[in-house]
């Protein structure tokens, strides 16, 4: 699966706390502990003296900080991230096969800080490598989008670990920046309540990126933009990229060779009724040649031509609105998120989408560090499609709780009703267990 461009976590990094993020600076310091919800005296933040930060249940990471050399890495401009997403997934009626299968992802971050490093101000360099292993329930789910993208990624084909992103980015001010390199664009269609890369917010596809978007835009593949921020946060975004997916490869023998795609992205920041959100607005067109839809599948043979449609294009909204924000913690809080895309409906096979639904952080006293999300979908195959593949339309609705057990390990219980469209598939009933474990 593929989404889009905008190096949204990136960004807020170079511009937010430098290369230490508010996880990697809790990474880092690993002695974090909760904050007192006192609101009538003032919140207060509090933190462990550095004896406790071997305590094995309160540390952001199992391994720790590796006796004190993860906070001196971070010092110096060097910080790794790495945690392993396990799915145990499976049909439990309807879809096209009734079995349960086990499948993973691994992700391992490394993000050097120049100006830590050299003296090289504004600089930072990330990379980011992944693999999969295991099995996924796509095709016994009938259904054209993944139940649970990220066991899909970075590639279906191979388990090797694969390096998907290697970024530079320069920040020219504290409202601008510009990046080059190779992008993994699953940062992108940010959302508060449905996004979080498929580790702890939503399984399906279509609850963590808009699928309008995947003809277009490639997953990993040789780019640049530029980004325009506001408060730290990226307001707007354009991105150049190669028109063709690279993920298993670096990509330069084939730079431009099918042509360009290129992204723009506007998010806004909201305040309806004193509470945060966000609007976001954002195309996609890439010019490289596809195969046509509604073509007779009998006469593609050698000496028939096939016919081609000269580029695609997609345009897309979001949006994510708190309604209760904890008065303590601004970023902790539940509300409800949107979907919705059109594309030109020929050669993307998906015409429109909507998906609208209700997460955040659980509201249950105690369990403040839980996340919790019910969303429904309805994606509309094209009529361009024909009548010798002509799918439904795709329906589908997913809820989750996601359990803090620990600060580095949280487990998921998640259950999909899913009408993929696929033909003579029966509506699927999917039960999953996620388990996320930060080292």
């Amino acid at each position: 699966m593929t989404v889009f461009p905008t190096r949204v976590a990136v960004l807020l990094t170079v511009l937010g706390a430098g290369l230490l993020s508010s996880d990697s600076l809790t990474t880092a310091q690993d002695c974090c502990c909760s904050q007192s919800h006192e609101c009538d005296s003032g919140c207060v933040s509090c933190c462990c003296p550095p004896t406790s930060c071997c305590d094995l249940w309160s540390r952001s990471a199992v391994t720790g900080d590796w006796l004190g050399q993860r906070t001196a890495m971070a010092e110096r401009g060097i910080v790794f991230d790495a945690d392993v997403t396990q799915f145990y997934q499976g049909v439990a009626s309807g879809g096209l096969e009734q079995r349960f299968r086990y499948g993973g992802h691994g992700d391992y971050v490394v993000k050097f800080d120049f100006d830590k490093l050299s003296g090289q101000e504004g600089l930072f360099l990330q990379l980011r490598a992944e693999h999969r292993f295991g099995q996924a329930v796509n095709l016994d789910s009938g259904s054209f989008g993944a139940p649970a993208v990220l066991a899909n990624l970075p590639a279906l084909d191979t388990e090797d670990l694969i390096l998907t992103n290697v970024v530079f980015t320069q920040a020219l001010s504290e409202q601008f920046v510009v990046f080059a390199g190779k992008l993994d664009t699953l940062d992108g269609d940010m959302n508060a309540f449905a996004h979080g890369r498929g580790k702890h917010q939503f399984f399906n596809t279509n609850f963590v990126f808009n699928p309008i978007a995947v003809q277009t835009i490639p997953y990993s593949t040789l780019g640049a933009g530029f980004s325009i921020l506001q408060g730290g946060e990226p307001v707007f975004s354009f991105t150049v990229l190669n028109a063709t997916d690279t993920t298993t490869t670096s990509g330069f023998d084939e730079l431009f060779a099918e042509g360009v795609a290129l992204s723009a992205e506007l998010r806004l920041p909201t305040c309806f009724l004193g509470r945060p959100g966000h609007q976001l607005f954002a195309g996609t067109w890439n010019s490289r040649d596809y195969i046509a839809l509604g073509q007779d599948p009998r006469i593609l043979e050698p000496e028939v031509p096939i016919a081609l449609k000269s580029g695609s294009w997609s345009l897309r909204w979001n949006f994510d609105q708190y309604l209760v924000v904890d008065s303590c913690n601004p970023t902790r809080g539940w509300g409800i998120f949107g979907r919705a895309g059109i594309s030109d409906g020929n050669p993307n096979p998906i015409s429109w989408i909507v998906s609208f639904g209700v997460g955040g952080n659980s509201p249950l006293p105690g369990r403040e560090a839980d996340r919790f999300g019910i969303g429904w979908y309805y994606g509309a195959a094209s009529s361009e499609l024909g009548p010798f593949f002509n799918p439904d339309d795709g329906t589908g609705g997913e809820l989750f709780y996601n359990f803090a057990v620990t600060p580095w390990f949280q487990v998921t219980p998640d259950l999909q009703i899913i009408n993929g469209g696929v033909p003579y598939s029966d509506t699927a009933v999917i039960f999953g267990l996620r388990g996320n474990l930060v080292f």
